[in-house]
């Protein structure tokens, strides 16, 4: 499989590759500020406010050359660079700031045989078994009684305890490991090692109390609490050339930053450019910080009234007008397991950001199937800005498959195609991403924002 431009990767230009490694450095920054959804928000609202960028909440009129966000529930973004007309048509980037996880049960903390434990039901889809034995933080809110809201982070920061999910030694696991890889650790058996007892005291009380002395909440607090279990590892170099970049949560954080990034730094568009930030992707995009929801919608009609124009076509006639890419994250051709590929039509590590006109499983289900003639003119595009692309599906027809936003953007009359970064170990608590693909994936959304 060759990349779709006259260069074979970023990687021979001497001048990308300063580029792909500034570039790399700032991305590994916002993955270690950007653990949840809700960190990630307050990431991108940082970066975003540095920019120039204002609350709409604090705007009374708009015009051409204004920037502004949206804020949905601490858990989802929009970002809107107002250009011409919104009704003409808008250059929409979305990805998801969501990861696969585990979240802390309603009633959590339970204790057995002098160990304290906290029970948790995993989010998105994992293969189980990854998520014992590593280090794990905690992050996320509590509510005390009267109202107060309570940042929960425990385990990144230097000198932090860190918390684990055990797992049975070799040998003791006979028994499991007759099992498949499916069944060997159960989601009810995932739960977080979280104290022993080292006296009298019952292990559970004693740990209670250090909450309630350090945080100011109670065990009943839990029930109104969001607390999110992800792994305490850092972004880290990948490599002895230090090619790759290995993280917790890239599968979408890595386009969430790159749409971020293009939208900030390019400059001289004529259309209106949007990126969404949406919550919930990895569990099917349900619920009201999803791209389902209609916080996207509802923000566009206050953009279009914000500039004088409130009719409800309007916002109809923006969104069948604009171009969308769904930037999302793809599986790369892993060499330990090309069975699972169609070697040609497979993504490589290296090779680009990767085009896929579909997503979906088996029959292209649930997919938003691209127009060519919208890929036409966005290949046109990437060839006159000497963006670095390749093609990809996500494995053989009947292997499995996956979804992304893409269908949910497609319903509005939008011409939508997929755009992301080619990962191996997706949706592993460790996952790994070429830098030349980082940066590729970086530059094809600049590329893609200043298409007319």
């Amino acid at each position: 499989m060759k990349t779709m431009t006259d260069h074979k990767t970023y990687w021979e230009r001497k001048e990308d590759i300063e580029e792909i490694m500034r570039f790399s450095e700032s991305y590994k920054d916002f993955l270690n500020a950007a653990r949840t959804e809700r960190m990630a928000v307050s990431e991108i609202r940082r970066l975003a406010e540095a920019a120039g960028y204002r609350n709409f909440d604090e705007v009374d009129a708009l015009k051409a050359g204004d920037r502004v966000y949206f804020v949905n529930r601490e858990k989802s973004m929009i970002l809107f660079d107002i250009g011409s007309d919104p009704e003409e048509g808008m250059s929409i980037i979305a990805s998801h700031i969501d990861s696969p996880r585990l979240d802390l049960k309603a009633n959590p903390l339970y204790e057995d045989e002098g160990v304290a434990l906290l029970k948790t039901h995993y989010y998105g889809g994992v293969k189980k078994y990854q998520w014992t034995a590593i280090p794990l933080a905690i992050h996320g809110v509590m509510f005390r009684k009267d109202g107060t809201k309570v940042d929960i982070h425990i385990g990144d920061e230097p000198g932090d305890p860190i918390f684990t999910v055990t797992d049975l030694a070799p040998h003791l696991g006979k028994s499991q490991n007759k099992k498949t890889l499916a069944e060997g650790i159960l989601g009810e058996n995932l739960n977080i090692l979280a104290g022993h007892r080292k006296g009298d005291e019952a292990v559970k009380e004693e740990l209670l109390a250090l909450i309630k002395e350090k945080y100011g909440v109670e065990e009943d607090d839990f029930v109104v609490s969001e607390l999110e279990v992800v792994p305490a590892f850092s972004a880290r170099d990948l490599g002895f050339d230090r090619s790759m970049i290995a993280s917790y949560g890239q599968d979408d954080r890595v386009c969430a930053y790159s749409s971020l990034r293009a939208l900030i730094d390019t400059a001289g568009r004529k259309r209106t450019c949007v990126a969404v930030f949406a919550d919930k992707e990895e569990i099917g995009s349900v619920g009201n910080t999803s791209m389902s929801a209609k916080y996207f919608e509802n923000a566009v009609g206050e953009v279009l009234a914000a500039m004088g124009n409130d009719s409800h076509l309007a916002i109809r006639r923006a969104l069948a007008n604009s171009y969308v890419l769904s930037a999302d994250v793809t599986a790369a051709l892993d060499p330990t397991y090309p069975e699972v590929m169609d070697k040609m039509n497979a993504a490589r590590l290296g090779e680009g950001v990767c085009l896929m006109k579909y997503t979906g499983s088996r029959g292209k289900n649930g997919t938003s199937d691209a127009n060519a003639e919208f890929l036409a003119k966005l290949r046109k595009k990437f060839a006159d800005d000497d963006v670095i692309w390749q093609f990809g599906e996500l494995g053989k027809v009947d292997e499995g498959g996956g979804g992304t936003v893409a269908y949910i953007l497609a319903e509005t009359g939008a011409e939508v195609v997929d755009l992301g970064t080619a990962l191996f170990s997706m949706h592993a608590p460790y996952e790994v991403a070429s830098k030349a693909d980082i940066y590729s994936t970086y530059r094809a959304y600049t590329s893609f924002l200043t298409m007319d």
